[in-house]
């Protein structure tokens, strides 16, 4: 007994030492590493207070491997780029001038002149002239999604990536290990068999190696040739054609984008399947000379838990500061950091008209429980909220002063903002964002008294729901 009581002694001591150390690590790496408070805060609670799950918690979620990787395999790129340092005061310097001066610090690019920028409405416009590019592609083609179905338009992707490669093209082709399908992914299977060089963003059965699942690549990118780009919030599959009468069909914008700005666009996916396969894509093929074709000036931005930590946020940031007279932001699922929902209602206290427009009902039944707690006060400060019907838009757009639009895969929400690999464009075109705005659907405006109308259980529904936000 006294032998047993012994070792019971030596086992609880020996595992206090052990949660002691490992939570003190934790404590050290979150002090180091953290620049969010109220997440720092947290990992340290759960570090301390729930014994080895804490640590195991951190060491599978709370710590960015992706950051040390992608700088490791970053180092040399394919291209460089010298952003233009024009001061935002010099002579002859518009509105706008300094948000193209920041965005040009923040990202390292500079503003592409003379593009072509053609937006398409969802799947029924968008697939047939992405089909047509692949077909007609001479050298090249970078196809990166977060879903690539395996159902008939997938199949139909599968069947043109094919014949390009059969024709001596070199085809890349990137999915996402978790949007594509963890446990099943027929497009990837589908062209890995008939030899169509294809890789999974981030993806292993092995739970060693698998502390990735938070961070996903949500870009849409599609270039041919060098010459011609496709990005936008489309995936891949059946539901975004809706003369097909799917089920559950989705309303989505993609836009087409010629001219200097694709080396950009093709710099982002030598980059992502850099990232992947260790593999440079950096010969004339991929870059090749680009010329004007167009009069839209255009520049990438680039998001994602690496060097480009929460940069398309700090763009919006940027924009709505800049703003004058409007901002239109068009997004399935709204969710924004607390900077970002702050910046809007401020904007709308001093009298630039602010619009929100979100589907009456998403996909995601907690985000739109979650999401009624900032609209709350956004409503309150004078934002209009509009609730489009069915079917479900699935567009991500944001507009400013009629001039400026942000185009790309990124939700209004902190998933994209900060744990995403996600793609967006700046567009400064006065037309463009014309088209954008006259292209919105309508929709019923939300009114306070409807929020403030909400029962206590279902504030409290709401109010828990938003507790996870970093994670929905």
């Amino acid at each position: 007994m006294v032998i047993n009581l012994s070792l019971a002694a030596a086992v609880g001591i020996a595992a206090t030492i052990a949660h002691l150390a490992i939570a003190s690590a934790v404590t050290v790496h979150v002090l180091l590493n953290k620049r969010d408070v109220g997440a720092a805060i947290s990992w340290m609670g759960i570090a301390w207070l729930s014994p080895f799950v804490g640590g195991l918690l951190y060491i599978t979620l709370g710590i960015n491997r992706v950051k040390r990787r992608a700088k490791r395999l970053r180092r040399e790129r394919s291209h460089l780029f010298v952003v233009d340092d024009t001061a935002p005061n010099a002579p002859g310097s518009g509105p706008l001038t300094p948000l193209e001066y920041a965005i040009g610090r923040l990202t390292g690019l500079p503003t592409a002149h003379g593009n072509t920028a053609e937006m398409l409405a969802s799947g029924d416009e968008a697939y047939p002239r992405m089909l047509a590019a692949i077909d007609a592609a001479e050298k090249t083609v970078g196809l990166c999604s977060y879903i690539f179905r395996a159902d008939t338009i997938g199949q139909a992707f599968i069947d043109a990536l094919l014949r390009a490669r059969q024709r001596g093209v070199q085809v890349r082709v990137l999915i996402d290990g978790v949007g594509g399908g963890y446990f099943l992914s027929g497009a990837y299977f589908n062209l890995r068999r008939a030899g169509v060089p294809v890789a999974r963003f981030l993806h292993s059965y092995l739970p060693w190696r698998t502390p990735f699942l938070n961070l996903r690549n949500h870009r849409k990118v599609l270039v041919v040739d060098g010459r011609i780009g496709f990005i936008g919030g489309l995936n891949i599959g059946d539901e975004n054609v809706t003369a097909g009468k799917p089920a559950h069909p989705v309303h989505d914008t993609h836009f087409r984008l010629e001219g200097p700005v694709v080396e950009q666009l093709t710099e982002v996916f030598a980059d992502d399947w850099l990232f992947q396969t260790a593999e440079r894509l950096a010969d004339d093929s991929w870059f090749p000379d680009l010329v004007e074709t167009g009069s839209v000036a255009a520049r990438v931005v680039t998001s994602g838990p690496d060097e480009d930590l929460e940069q398309i946020e700090f763009v919006a940031l940027h924009a709505i500061a800049c703003a004058r007279h409007s901002i239109r932001v068009v997004t399935p699922y709204f969710l924004p950091p607390d900077a970002l929902t702050t910046a809007l209602g401020q904007a709308a206290m001093r009298g630039i008209k602010v619009d929100i427009v979100v589907p009456e009902h998403s996909n995601h039944r907690f985000v739109d429980w979650a999401r009624r707690v900032p609209m709350r006060s956004l409503v309150g400060a004078g934002v209009n909220v509009w609730f489009v019907p069915p079917p479900f838009d699935h567009s991500k757009l944001m507009t400013i002063d009629n001039a400026w639009s942000l185009i790309g895969s990124a939700n209004w929400d902190t998933r994209s903002f900060r744990l995403n690999f996600e793609l967006t464009v700046e567009v400064q075109d006065p037309g463009f964002a014309l088209r954008i705005g006259q292209a919105a659907r309508a929709g019923r405006l939300l009114a306070l008294a409807e929020l403030e109308g909400d029962s206590l259980p279902v504030r409290l529904r709401n109010g828990a729901a938003r507790l996870l936000q970093p994670y929905l």
